[in-house]
């Protein structure tokens, strides 16, 4: 196990090492730092020599891979793309482009409410889901499937958005059971969190009870439930002893790039409900032009998401006793 996870580590280096380039070229190659001044001075953009002292103060003002005016040991490291790029690899985003203060420091800040809306909606939906779909699948073709799925798939034609609007509108001003939008530390937290969590959870109900009522549904046809219901032994014994534990092999590989995600995804809920995570920060990043917050963001997405495929191998071995590394 320890050397297939060596190696699983090792192939993430050149895959990291291509998303960083790909992220340098997004954002130096096609737009160029003289766009990136104008964009972010507008109308103050109205001489070249506005454009330049941006550049300046931002660090934009170096070449992009190769300087020659320096010493040879400063050829390539005093380069936009060593300074701005490869520096996100040891944890050094550099500082914001639109309020000057360190990106790391931002990111370390905004963790702690990003996890804390992240963990309840991961465990609420991951339980919802695992429920409704079993019920779901052991009444196959039954009222309560097809009315379960009709759900289902109207519940995935629903925006977000929608979603985000009914629950504040119903939780917050018609039963008031939470404030509509911001956020508070300490004890107070989950007064503020119950609402959006609430709704993530019905945002990710129509998908994964359809995703899991299959994965049920492919156990249910196998041999050994047969032979347990053969044998007398009771439904939920059968489903919650026998069948849920081999359906926890695809669910449990799911679940780190799932997490992860969530981690670093709930642009929305974070945006409408005020919350100073980690999405709200990518979302004003994008409003205010923050080239630099939004390129730290989209590198530290790409690795958490590696780090989710390396869990989900990992998570895949110790569940699924038939696989050896």
């Amino acid at each position: 196990m320890l050397a297939y996870l060596f190696k699983r580590i090792l192939y993430l280096l050149p895959i990291l090492l291509g998303v960083n380039l790909l992220v340098f070229a997004m954002f130096f190659l096609v737009n160029s730092p003289d766009d990136m001044a104008r964009q972010a001075l507008g109308e103050k953009a109205d001489t070249p020599q506005a454009v330049e002292n941006w550049k300046a103060v931002h660090g934009y003002d170096l070449p992009l891979f190769y300087n020659p005016s320096r010493p040879l040991g400063g050829k390539f490291t005093e380069t936009i793309f060593f300074r701005k790029s490869l520096a996100m690899f040891w944890g050094n985003f550099g500082t914001s482009d639109a309020t000057g203060k360190p990106i790391a420091r931002e990111l370390r800040s905004r963790v702690l409410p990003s996890f804390a809306l992240a963990l309840p909606i991961f465990l609420g939906t991951l339980a919802a889901n695992l429920f409704l779909g079993m019920k779901l699948a052991s009444a196959r073709d039954s009222l309560l499937d097809k009315t379960g799925q009709f759900l289902c798939v109207s519940l995935m034609s629903v925006s977000t958005l929608i979603l985000i609007i009914f629950g504040q509108y119903l939780g917050a001003q018609l039963l008031r059971l939470s404030p509509v939008s911001g956020f508070a530390y300490g004890a107070s937290m989950p007064r503020f969190l119950a609402l959006p969590a609430l709704v993530g959870i019905a945002a990710g109900l129509g998908s994964g009870t359809r995703l899991y009522r299959t994965f049920f549904l492919e156990q249910l046809s196998q041999d050994y439930v047969r032979t347990a219901r053969a044998k007398g032994l009771p439904e939920n014994q059968v489903l919650f002893r026998h069948v849920l534990r081999n359906t926890l092999i695809p669910v449990v590989t799911n679940i780190p790039i799932y997490l992860l995600q969530l981690f670093t995804g709930n642009l929305l809920l974070e945006k409408f409900f005020a919350i100073p995570g980690l999405g709200g920060f990518t979302m004003d990043a994008i409003a205010a032009q923050d080239f630099a917050a939004v390129r730290a963001m989209v590198f530290l997405g790409a690795v958490l998401y590696s780090l989710g495929l390396l869990l989900a191998d990992v998570a895949y071995a110790l569940v699924d006793p038939r696989i050896h590394y």
